[in-house]
């Protein structure tokens, strides 16, 4: 299986596309403004108690209040409020545990009112992004992820990724972390740290213990509501998450991300840095790689299989549901059951797609093609866990009811990836009507003379349907020689292929839009 990633960067923010043979299949999203990132640490301050839901309300500088349940308080949520308060006090001198007295663990069927109390100041991490109306999720439950491993603060305990099977391997790895964490400190040991020798986790442990100190020392100034800590940008969490030898090529188009990109494969794995490559062409990135053509064709309410089938998806504010039809494709009338089987099982693949695709959380109810056999449910259930197997996500699967219907909850920590691919039309503002396309370049000319003589713009680059761009520049002496020969200036004439074929936009020497 060959992955490549690749990254555009755009005034509004990074979006990382990940590819699998070619294929899309995963797309994320980070804004420049996203403030309330999952591993973000702020100073929240608690606004209320609800005895009723054994939960409070804390204000971390978000619209609405966060919420923070009983139950992700973390068993040393006494030993985090008596560090904050030390912090406060000013009397904290060890930045790491070593001195510290731990509390005592909490109850775990406790009250909340028991452990918090109206206008207390707690660190508190983000466990889920603001969604659809609500605040963010919180833990107090703090811990700071690394490629190899995971800190945790107020813990002794060293645990291991159960996908580790090897009792040797395991044993080898609690040894090395036992004898290089700090006291007071405990440690998770991820997937990817199978085989790995004690330079390479020591580095990874050093690292995290540098921000833990970051954390300790930015906590004392740090205003109620505001942010100590950030999580890693979206780029290198998921190269931290995912990176491995699979991967064949990263493509990003800016030369900051690049460089950023190359310096952490160069500290977590030396020998992939090779596979960073800045993308330079005129061609927008997503454009080049057949990105854009995919994300329309997979993000509609109706998605089209390669045999014929396709899915319809529905999203409601407490569920997803999944419809499988077969569509036209060819049934054999004689082994219908043969043929259901084959169309859901093209389909579950296509599903497990558009969950990682679109991010979709939460409840998922699918209804597969009725199937009357039990082997054949047996079969669907089973390849349809395979094809989830890839997703990083927490997930549970049940088994095809009679009726067809699979369900599925799915961890849901940041909002939806939702792009609208049926639009009103923006030539016609859904009137069905547009302007007279022989005043076109009447509109255009117009536009032009403005910005060179009234605005004194320089270096013009005018975008517009691949239709346009050829009747402008067409001929001995065309429109944009004319255009050289009035202003006295070269206007470059870019094709945009995803404009609709009146739509024009000026763009200046910084690559930014002229508003008009």
């Amino acid at each position: 299986m060959v992955k490549e990633l690749i990254i555009n960067s755009s005034p509004n923010g990074v979006t990382i596309a990940l590819l699998q043979d070619k294929q899309l299949v995963e797309l994320n999203a980070e804004h420049i403004n996203n403030n309330y990132a999952v591993g973000d640490i702020y100073l929240g301050r608690i606004k209320k108690i609800m005895p009723g839901l054994n939960a409070a309300f804390v204000d971390v500088g978000y619209e609405k209040d966060a919420f923070l349940h009983y139950l992700d308080l973390g068993p040393q949520v006494q030993s985090l409020i008596k560090l904050t308060k030390i912090v406060k006090n000013g009397s904290y001198k060890d930045k790491l545990l070593g001195s510290f007295k731990l509390e005592e663990d909490i109850n775990k069927s406790g009250k909340i009112s028991e452990v918090l109390n109206r206008n207390m100041l707690l660190p508190v991490q983000i466990a889920k992004e603001p969604i659809s109306t609500k605040g963010p999720r919180l833990s107090s439950d703090i811990s700071i992820a690394g490629r190899f491993v995971v800190l945790v603060p107020f813990s002794e305990a060293i645990s291991i990724s159960k996908k580790i099977k090897s009792s040797t391997e395991r044993t080898r790895l609690k040894k090395i972390v036992e004898s290089i964490k700090p006291k007071n400190f405990g440690v998770i040991i991820r997937t990817v740290s199978e085989g790995k020798g004690v330079s390479e986790l020591q580095k990874d442990l050093l690292d995290l213990i540098a921000r833990w100190e970051s954390f300790a020392t930015r906590l004392d100034k740090t205003e109620p509501s505001k942010k100590v800590l950030g999580e890693m940008g979206r780029t290198s969490t998921i190269l931290r998450d995912i990176l491995n030898a699979d991967f064949t090529n990263i493509h990003v188009n800016d030369t900051g991300i690049y460089e950023e990109i190359r310096t952490y494969i160069k500290d977590i794995s030396p020998e992939l840095e090779r596979i960073v490559k800045l993308y330079k062409h005129r061609e927008p990135i997503f454009e080049h790689f057949g990105i854009e053509k995919q994300i329309k064709a997979a993000f509609g309410k109706t998605v089209n299989l390669p045999g014929g089938a396709y899915l319809v998806i529905e999203h409601t504010e407490a569920l997803h549901v999944i419809d499988v039809n077969s569509g036209n494709r060819t049934a054999n009338p004689e082994n219908q059951e043969e043929n259901a089987l084959q169309v859901n099982k093209e389909a579950a693949k296509e599903i497990a797609r558009q969950l990682r695709l679109r991010d979709m959380g939460g409840i998922v109810v699918i209804d597969f093609i009725d199937m009357h056999k039990p082997v054949n449910r047996k079969e669907l259930f089973d390849y349809l866990r395979e094809q989830m197997s890839l997703d990083r996500a927490k997930h549970t699967i049940l088994p095809p009811s009679k009726f067809g219907l699979v369900q599925i909850t799915r961890q849901r920590v940041r909002p939806e990836m939702n792009i609208v691919t049926n639009e009103k039309c923006p030539a016609c503002d859904g009137t069905g009507e547009i302007k007279a396309s022989i005043v076109l370049m009447d509109d255009i000319e117009n536009n032009l003379n403005y910005i060179l003589n009234e605005q004194n713009e320089k270096n013009i680059t005018l975008c517009v349907h691949p239709y346009i761009e050829a009747f402008i520049k067409k001929g001995l002496l065309s429109q944009q020689w004319r255009w050289f020969f009035n202003y006295g200036k070269w206007i470059k004439v870019k094709a945009v292929p995803s404009y609709y074929l009146t739509e024009f936009h000026f763009i200046n020497s910084k690559e930014e839009e002229i508003k008009l």
